[in-house]
């Protein structure tokens, strides 16, 4: 009696001692624990400093939107449309094939003013421009590379020459999430290549941070089931039986394992649980049907609608902040328009440009926007030039482009930084990916530079041995 009571009351102080030094669920890789943190890696955890934004949503325009079309208005490039683009187009990517003679290519839609705060917004965006007074516009962006894949994985990690966690999986790491009964990470439609699910994977981060992804790009999100979440062949009592003899089989295995090598076996555990009480909550959050019309006709939802697919994004995205998952990312394609610009940007405004308003009306309205954090932007932007003869067309260019957020502690209806005169690269309040990565880390709490993870005998982080948070853009 007196063994069994000295290793319970022992057991119960060295649980707190390993909390409060931050080794248990309760702690953190962000600071110490706080006394009512809830069993688990997924628990939520102490930030660094007080936080803007508890939640992140990101809208990847996968493809490269173009800044001369949306949001950087270029009287210049306009006035000198037809002429043979100057030298400084060969710092952006050319024509596949040989390099014919490039000419400058003027926008394709006219601009107002919009809001209370005058910001330029172009009419390929009508519905975006409607709530121009809370996007933080950001005009002076750029990156490393101008290729689909590298790029991609460059915005979604912070490198495109190695294997890294995702930007979403170090939210996940450092902050846990507020809903044990949902992922704390969901990608939705996330696309098969330029990276595939590296864009939500952990890489060296314990297997649990990795995102759960909704459906794929190709398909629909009203079509990805959330069937498999139920087992028709067990009941509840059952299937928690089962549950339970896996579990056991799973520890019995990490027992015998190298401790530095069970993080995959772990992670297994931890998703066994987390996919059971997900079949109680997951199902209600993606059901709309008890959404109202003026809901759904608020982000464009209706068969036969261009914005119908991703209207749904945008609305489960709200849901899934309502239900306290930490971040969502929603995907849309295809932006890269080489050929075809007007009629393919035109497309892709149709089917996310009233998405988009609506969540942002949407969060404001119901009083999340305050404490959401929304990004939205594409992996590159798109050169001021074209080898096409039309002039209907647009290439990569890493070299100046633009992003927006909005909500969660930034300026609305401001815009900062800017490209040259024509748009072909950042000249002033220039954005590095770190930049935006440290910046948006700083919005939820997070230091840059002490969320870090001890691999392979070295600490890494985010943004690697860069970036600056962009104080200019926070409120």
């Amino acid at each position: 009696m007196l063994s069994a009571a000295t290793c319970g009351f022992g057991s119960i102080a060295l649980s707190d001692l390993l909390c409060r030094a931050g080794d248990l669920a309760g702690g953190s890789a962000a600071g110490p624990a706080n006394g009512n943190a809830m069993p688990g890696p997924l628990a939520p955890k102490t930030p660094h400093h007080m936080p803007k934004a508890d939640h992140f949503i990101f809208l990847h325009m996968r493809g490269g939107p173009s800044a001369m079309e949306t949001f950087e208005r270029k009287p210049e490039l306009d006035k000198q449309a037809n002429r043979n683009a100057s030298t400084s187009a060969n710092d952006a990517k050319p024509a596949k094939g040989k390099k014919p003679r490039r000419q400058l290519t003027p926008s394709h839609w006219k601009w107002k003013q919009r809001g209370e705060s005058g910001l330029w917004v172009s009419d390929l965006l009508k519905h975006t421009a409607e709530v121009a007074d809370e996007l933080c516009v950001l005009s002076g962006m750029h990156t490393d590379i101008g290729n689909h894949t590298p790029a991609m994985l460059q915005l979604h990690t912070g490198s495109f020459t190695f294997t890294r966690p995702s930007l979403g999986s170090w939210l996940l790491y450092g902050l846990g999430t507020e809903n044990q009964n949902l992922p704390g990470f969901v990608s939705i439609s996330p696309p098969v290549i330029n990276g595939g699910a590296k864009n939500y994977g952990t890489a060296f981060l314990p297997a649990v941070f990795q995102g759960t992804a909704i459906g794929d790009i190709k398909t629909p999100v009203k079509n990805a089931s959330v069937g498999n979440l139920s087992n028709p062949l067990l009941n509840r009592r059952q299937q928690s039986r089962q549950i339970e003899l896996l579990q056991s089989m799973n520890r019995d295995l990490a027992e015998q394992m190298n401790p530095a090598d069970t993080s995959q076996v772990d992670a297994v555990i931890d998703s066994y649980e987390l996919g059971f009480r997900m079949q109680s909550e997951l199902p209600s959050v993606m059901n709309l049907a008890d959404e109202s019309q003026a809901t759904l006709d608020l982000y464009g939802i209706g068969n036969g609608k261009p914005s119908d697919n991703f209207g749904r994004q945008c609305l489960l995205a709200r849901r899934m902040v309502e239900a306290g998952v930490r971040h969502i990312e929603l995907c849309d394609e295809f932006w890269d328009q080489h050929n075809n610009l007007v009629s393919g940007h035109n497309a892709r405004a149709a089917a996310t440009d009233q998405p988009i308003a609506g969540l942002i009306k949407d969060l404001r309205q119901r009083g999340l926007l305050e404490r959401t954090l929304v990004l939205w932007g594409g992996e590159f932007g798109r050169t001021p030039d074209t080898a096409k003869e039309n002039l209907d067309g647009r290439d990569h260019n890493p070299n100046g482009y633009t992003m927006w957020m909005a909500g969660g502690g930034v300026r609305g209806g401001f815009q900062y930084g800017s490209t040259d005169e024509l748009g072909y690269k950042a000249v002033e309040g220039r954005v590095h990916l770190h930049d935006l990565h440290a910046t948006v880390l700083h919005l939820m709490g997070l230091d840059h530079k002490q969320l870090t993870f001890n691999y392979a005998g070295r600490d890494f982080r985010l943004t690697d041995v860069h970036g600056n948070v962009v104080n200019e853009v926070i409120a």
